[in-house]
């Protein structure tokens, strides 16, 4: 194979065994050297002295993993979890390799709504092999990272797995970023004079949903990368060590987010619900104000109806102070109300 054509950027397998789309890398001694080549060849590559390979599955199944090298000894049961869905993010622990699982995360600006990608890897000592259950998560924007911090190749599977949580993360980040923005929108909706409408509600709600999706996929990150920072799993160099410390800040700092825009969103709702129930006390105030004031000419005229003589009876003096006591009652009552707000 010509390494100039299988070095060019973006390629597939073209000669992949697998029925889905599959992408390859190699490194060796810190640079990049080979990629798109068949998947096949990855046996002979990994038996090299200062090789690193990524491979990348898109949408396998179980007979599509029986092309990774036996020699790898993956674990039936973390080729399961890889392949099946709805799983956690987790760390799980084989003889010969771990299993990563973690989630990407994308939010749909009009509707709000939360998208994830997940995406379970597999560690070996010379090889990351990654497998995507759909096209969420852009593999591409991850091997320009690499491409970017080229000088941290020499570090092999630990600079590929960095580069492939680091962007994770980052997309975590950015996801909370913009639900902090939607939810500022909705909070200067909140004193709004017009009341919320149906549509403003249904996007409130759907923020909640997204809120606790994020949690859900972000948290548990906290528990794998400190599980990869362990000496014992003798996953990371010395070097790399400050890199993974840096990604697991930035999962803090997203987990204290998440949770304070969680409290924020309650808050509001607790707000709203206060602002309905005022508007409520203020408009009951103004109807029993003004069904106070109509009282009183009802009264005062009903009396014309009673078949007794009572002063002014059939005289137009009658009428004309039976006029003022209703317009001086009704004033007073209107002027107090006034005072006091209620009208």
């Amino acid at each position: 194979m010509n390494v100039d054509e299988a070095s060019q950027p973006s390629s597939v397998c073209a000669s992949s065994p697998t029925r889905c789309p599959a992408r390859t890398r190699l490194y060796r001694n810190g640079a990049l050297e080979l990629e798109g080549f068949p998947v096949e060849d990855i046996s002979e590559l990994v038996a090299q002295d200062g090789v690193t390979v990524w491979l990348d599955l898109l949408g396998p199944d179980l007979d599509d993993l029986e092309v990774i090298p036996d020699e790898f000894g993956l674990h039936p049961l973390a080729q399961e979890d890889a392949v099946h869905g709805r799983q956690r993010p987790k760390l799980d622990r084989y003889d010969t390799h771990l299993l990563l699982t973690a989630y990407g995360v994308r939010l749909d600006e009009a509707t709000g709504e939360l998208h994830t990608s997940e995406v379970a890897a597999f560690v070996l000592k010379q090889a990351l092999i990654t497998v995507r259950k759909d096209d969420g998560l852009d593999v591409e924007a991850v091997t320009q990272r690499w491409d970017a911090d080229g000088d941290l190749a020499k570090y092999g599977v630990a600079f590929l797995l960095h580069g492939l949580l680091d962007y994770i993360v980052d997309g975590h980040f950015a996801a909370v970023q913009s639900l902090d923005d939607r939810i500022e929108d909705l909070e200067d909706q909140l004193f709004a004079d017009v009341p919320q409408d149906k549509e403003t509600q249904r996007d409130n709600f759907a923020l909640r949903k997204s809120l606790v999706l994020t949690r859900r996929v972000v948290l548990p990150v906290r528990e794998v990368l400190n599980s990869l920072m362990r000496r014992d799993l003798h996953v990371l160099d010395e070097a790399m060590v400050p890199y993974y410390q840096d990604v697991y800040d930035h999962v803090l700092r997203v987990t204290e987010w998440t949770e304070s825009l969680r409290d924020m969103i309650t808050t509001m709702l607790e707000t709203h619900l206060t602002i309905q129930g005022n508007r409520l006390n203020d408009i009951m105030k103004r109807l029993t104000s003004w069904a106070a004031i109509i009282a009183i000419p009802t009264a005062v005229t009903g009396f014309f109806g009673q078949n007794v003589p009572y002063p002014g009876f059939q005289q137009e003096s009658g009428f004309i102070s039976s006029v003022v006591i209703m317009l001086l009652i009704a004033g007073g009552l209107f002027i107090g109300f006034r005072r006091k707000g209620w009208l």
